[in-house]
Parts: C-alpha cells; sequence; structure tokens
C-alpha cells in the first residue's frame, strides 16, 4: 500500500469536514494514512474555516 499524497489527504479532510465521506474513503484513510497528516491537515482546514468566518462577519458589520 502507498502512502496517500498530500493532495488525497486534503480532499479527503476537506470532505470529511463537510460531513460527505463515503465509509470506503474513510477506511483507506485510517489503513494507509498517517494519523498526524491528517491531524495537521484538520487543524489547517479548521484555522482556515474560523479565519474565513470571522472576515465574512467583519465584512457584513
Amino acid at each position: 500500500m502507498s502512502k496517500p499524497t498530500i493532495t488525497q489527504v486534503f480532499k479527503s479532510v476537506l470532505s470529511a469536514f463537510i460531513g460527505v465521506q463515503s465509509e470506503d474513503n474513510r477506511k483507506k484513510d485510517f489503513e494507509q494514512g498517517s494519523l498526524s497528516t491528517y491531524v495537521i491537515a484538520g487543524l489547517i482546514f479548521t484555522v482556515l474555516f474560523v479565519v474565513a468566518i470571522i472576515f465574512v462577519v467583519s465584512t457584513i458589520v
């Protein structure tokens, strides 16, 4: 089994983040991927999401 590429990790984290991750992809992620890679990518997406929300709210108000 090969390790997932960074693009595959971001795609997987983004789909899990918005709640559309398939069961097959989730299983594949747990079998092939490294936990730390997915945690770091998840933190990056979380920070970007919070920054985007802050930007939108400050722009509107």
